[in-house]
């Protein structure tokens, strides 16, 4: 799975690890608001690494969990959704909106091998200082350059550079930004 190739999601060991992460986030996303400490246990326990200061609000959805690198000073809003079946790397400083979903599961064009279970991953990389606005989705293979703001309900299909504003479905580069930029 971790290294690109076709695999079956149905795998024992797949189906078990995912179980795992439904556990996990089953008792994060049942957390009261005040239950701060509790919520970071759990993504501790759940998430590959977990930077200072990072946030997620409830409810939060993941496949393994495992494979989420999140950096110092992050927050997801309501409804994030990260397919994980492959690495997931977030930077320092990145905010996600509301219902922001990051897929790096892919399936095979062919249906003779679709039909057969078969599936693939492709990683994602959000490196820092990034903006995602409510709605993005983002698509498996995907890098997202630093200082970049990505506008609501984008389709993030293909790599975007490092400070711009992008925007659309296909999402594309809108205008660069500066420190002046608003």
């Amino acid at each position: 799975m971790s290294t690109g190739r076709l695999y079956r999601s149905s795998d024992e060991l797949l189906r078990n690890e995912r179980k795992r992460a439904r556990r996990l986030l089953k008792v994060f996303n049942d957390t009261l608001p005040d239950e701060i400490g509790k919520r970071v246990a759990m993504l501790k326990e759940l998430l590959g690494a977990l930077g200072g200061q990072a946030e997620i609000e409830p409810p939060f959805y993941c496949d393994y969990g495992y494979n989420i690198r999140i950096g110092d000073n992050f927050y997801a809003n309501f409804n994030c959704t990260i397919l994980d079946c492959a690495k997931v790397t977030i930077g320092n400083n990145v905010f996600l909106g509301p219902n922001v979903q990051i897929y790096t599961a892919t399936h095979p064009l062919a249906v003779e091998e679709r039909n057969k279970g078969l599936e693939a991953a492709k990683p994602i990389a959000i490196e820092d200082s990034v903006w995602i606005c409510g709605g993005v989705i983002i698509n498996p293979g995907v890098t997202i350059g630093s200082g970049t703001t990505i506008g609501a309900g984008s389709v993030v299909t293909r790599d975007i550079p490092p400070n711009v504003f992008a925007a659309g479905n296909p999402c594309n580069v809108i205008r660069n930004l500066t420190f002046d930029t608003i």
